[in-house]
């Protein structure tokens, strides 16, 4: 059976520098009725339970480590047997939300992840966090960005840990020259494609000056 990309909205805070905003998250499984991945366990993790459906979790990958992506994480994994993954430049942040409690394993840049006969490679996408990276899984025509690339722009890069700098070199880098049918499901807010989002480059650069 050919994978499938499920998709659950959840709704909670994001707090950094001393700041707390309501949010509402994209969590995005990816598998099959036997086997399947969520990548960003955000919030409410007996959601995600119900949304997996008995599925054996085979990871909780995190895109990155604000508290808003992976506050549910540890509950998800202790509940599946699931290893939680990030990248290692995150876990500064990630201690911030779990400091007694790392991640199982580390997501390395251009690693590839495979469950249910679907590939995810790792592409390390610094500038949202430093340890931000997007999926890209070319058999489902899909990348997962986070929150280093929306619909209309980068993600943000106000805040501690984060460089608009970076974040534009990675996203000409490493995205932009993905096929432009690409679609693009991100971490908040709605999909879109690389083809619609890379005519926009320039008018990223100037805007962020």
């Amino acid at each position: 059976m050919a994978a499938r990309i499920d998709h659950l909205v959840t709704s909670g805070t994001f707090s950094l520098d001393g700041g707390t905003w309501d949010v509402d998250n994209n969590v995005w499984i990816v598998g099959d009725d036997t086997e399947a991945v969520v990548i960003d366990a955000a919030h409410d993790a007996d959601a995600i339970l119900a949304a997996l459906g008995g599925r054996a979790l085979r990871a909780v990958i995190c895109t990155h480590a604000h508290d808003d992506h992976i506050d549910a994480a540890p509950a998800l994994a202790a509940a599946t047997g699931a290893p939680v993954l990030l990248h290692p430049d995150d876990l500064p942040l990630w201690k911030l939300t779990h400091p007694n409690r790392l991640p199982d394993g580390e997501l390395a840049d251009n690693a590839v992840l495979t469950v249910a006969g679907t590939s995810l490679t790792v592409l390390h996408t610094p500038g949202h966090a430093p340890g931000a990276v997007c999926l890209y899984a070319p058999g489902l025509a899909t990348v997962f960005t986070g929150d280093t690339l929306f619909q209309g722009g980068p993600g943000a890069t106000g805040r501690s840990f984060s460089h608009f700098p970076t974040i534009i070199d990675s996203i000409r880098d490493r995205l932009l020259g993905l096929p432009p049918e690409t679609v693009v499901r991100t971490g908040h807010g709605d999909p879109t494609t690389i083809g619609a989002e890379a005519p926009h480059l320039e008018e990223w650069i100037q805007r962020g000056h």
